[in-house]
């Protein structure tokens, strides 16, 4: 039996709780939307409210510092400073700046995930790119020494490396791959939707795109796109910035939600105030505690090694038993909130449908324990 003992710096969990408007339920989907706090709830209302006092345009002006801070703070997370990185509306929104900036050649070849997420592959193969597998082990991680020779042998345009799976709870070795790349000239894209405030992303990626709304808890419509100078220099904006502003700044819309990115600079503050090392420690002990309670009830199994350093968990179901339907009846009938994901998410490595479980730092063993045995 577990207790709350048993999840380190339970200061967190309680600090994180407090921050929060109360749950209707036991939310267990951060990997879909975290809960925003009060602080950046009351940011991103400040900020719409001074739109309606003193104009849309005024208040983003009225704002620059602020954002500023917030490129600097984000680009820290990657590793990179503040001209490199530029607001976007969503991971989807940054990836598709980066790919129309990029104008790689029609038929490039780029290295991806066999469980790449669908909607990734998709962008890619809209700009003329041709997706081809990295070499993968079992569970679906990245095979380092496999890479290391295909990138010796026949290397790609990049290399796009999705660091945690939308679908699976598998931490890439990002920063091995990191350093291949480097070595063999060939630039890495991290897709750290699912893993900025989640896990280590300051890595040596020549790109770093992601969310707010995940694992860092900000605002929803909010994403962020961070490129180090190397590479930046080779994109083309369909409207170039004004002299004297970073140039990564023309990847950013004027007609864009700064209610949103106010929010999400609070809510990346708030990350730093908790320690992310910290908070890294105490979202995989959630995950191996979320495993171990989880796998084997009701027939249901766990996907992830135990002992894999991420909050997510994935269980496919017992036979006979629909995920979407269990899906509506953990949350009508008890409250608790996951995703059910299908297996277009990530069609070349699915096989099915999973129950995906996502706490964040606010999770309890009771919360565990009760979707236990709700399942």
């Amino acid at each position: 039996m577990y207790a709350m003992s048993d999840l380190p710096h339970e200061d967190l969990g309680a600090s994180w709780r407090k921050a929060r408007p109360r749950p209707a339920g036991r939310h267990l989907d951060s990997a879909a939307s975290s809960r925003q706090s009060h602080r950046a709830l009351e940011a991103a209302a400040h900020h719409a409210r001074h739109e309606a006092e003193l104009g849309g345009y005024v208040a983003e002006a009225a704002s620059d510092d602020l954002l500023q801070q917030g490129r600097s703070v984000i680009g820290g997370l990657a590793g990179m400073a503040a001209a490199d990185v530029a607001f976007g509306e969503s991971a989807q929104a940054a990836l598709v700046a980066l790919l129309t900036g990029w104008r790689l050649p029609a038929g490039s070849r780029v290295a991806c995930l066999p469980g790449e997420y669908a909607p990734n592959i998709a962008q890619l193969r809209t700009y003329g790119l041709r997706p081809e597998p990295l070499p993968v082990d079992g569970v679906g991680r990245a095979d380092v020494a496999a890479v290391a020779r295909l990138l010796a042998d026949d290397p790609p345009a990049f290399v796009h490396l999705t660091h945690i799976p939308s679908h699976r709870g598998v931490l890439q070795p990002a920063a091995e791959i990191a350093a291949l790349c480097r070595e063999a000239g060939v630039p890495l894209v991290l897709d750290a939707a699912q893993s900025l405030g989640h896990a280590d992303t300051d890595l040596g990626a020549d790109v770093v795109y992601g969310t707010s709304r995940k694992w860092l808890a900000g605002p929803r419509g909010v994403g962020v796109l961070c490129v180090r100078p190397a590479l930046a220099r080779q994109l083309t904006p369909v409207l170039p910035e004004p002299e004297g502003v970073p140039p990564m700044r023309a990847f950013e819309s004027g007609e864009a939600h700064v209610a949103g990115r106010v929010g999400l600079v609070v809510a990346v503050g708030e990350h730093l105030a908790a320690g992310p090392h910290r908070v890294r420690e105490r979202l995989g002990a959630i995950g191996r505690a979320t495993r171990e309670i989880l796998d084997g009830v009701g027939g249901w199994r766990v996907i992830e090694p135990v002992d894999e350093p991420t909050a997510t968990t994935t269980l496919t179901p017992p036979d006979g038993v629909d995920v979407v339907d269990a899906r509506t009846r953990l949350l009508t009938e008890h409250g608790i909130v996951l995703s059910a994901i299908g297996p277009e998410r990530a069609p070349g490595e699915m096989t099915g449908p999973v129950l995906r479980v996502s706490p964040h730092l606010d999770a309890s063993i009771d919360d565990l324990e009760a979707l236990a045995a709700a399942l």
